[in-house]
């Protein structure tokens, strides 16, 4: 097998899917044991793959740190909506209604809101709704 396919094709990988340092270190042996004899790994392309593992870890780190500030910002941001009116969209159509109450416990806040007429819906996420006043 070509030190070239292998490398190509560990990019791709590398590109489309979480691997871990257990998983470089596999494709990295893998490169070392059919590589040919007579034309060893460059120690500059083995530098370079190394480089690029580690840019894609910190990578990934970084987005699952952004993604837990966007969850935290929504938490933060959805506080402020606690005995303000609000139009939400339901199936049945848009109600208006003030939110109650505030949830946290899950992957996103949901929020209780009262309506007009006295009913609680409840388990009202962000995207549901249409205004706040």
């Amino acid at each position: 097998m070509a030190i070239d396919a292998i490398s190509g094709s560990a990019a791709t990988n590398l590109q489309a899917s979480s691997l871990g340092m257990e998983d470089f270190l596999k494709i990295l042996l893998t490169q070392l044991t059919y590589q040919d004899p007579l034309k060893p790994m460059d120690n500059q392309e083995f530098m370079a793959q190394m480089a690029q593992f580690t840019s894609l870890e910190q990578t990934q780190q970084l987005n699952n740190k952004i993604e837990t500030l966007i969850t935290n910002q929504a938490a933060l941001q959805s506080v402020g909506l606690i005995g303000k009116t609000v139009d939400v969209n339901t199936p049945t159509g848009a109600v208006t209604g003030t939110v109650s109450a505030l949830s946290l416990s899950g992957d996103a806040p949901l929020l209780t809101v009262r309506t007009a007429a006295g009913a609680m819906l409840e388990n009202i996420s962000l995207s549901q709704l249409a205004a706040v006043r």
